[in-house]
């Protein structure tokens, strides 16, 4: 009985230690994936998507610093 009862114990202990590490090893390989998937997401839709053209605020934001330049 006595030899069970310190299995066990080293059993917890080990469970105790070695728990944490394990959860944060499985979350690293979680946001890993999701990094993996966002990076393909990402170059699948640079390919497909057609050329880029300045939003309304990029013009606009322009517009006004070119104004500014000249007028000083």
């Amino acid at each position: 009985m006595n030899a069970v009862s310190g299995y066990v114990t080293v059993l917890v202990l080990f469970v105790l230690l070695a728990g944490p590490a394990l959860v944060g090893h499985l979350h690293e390989r979680r946001i890993d994936r999701q990094l993996r998937a966002a990076r393909e997401r990402e170059r699948t839709q640079k390919s497909s998507s057609r050329s880029t053209v300045p939003s309304t605020a990029t013009w606009y934001a322009d517009g006004r610093r070119s104004k500014k330049l000249v007028s000083s």
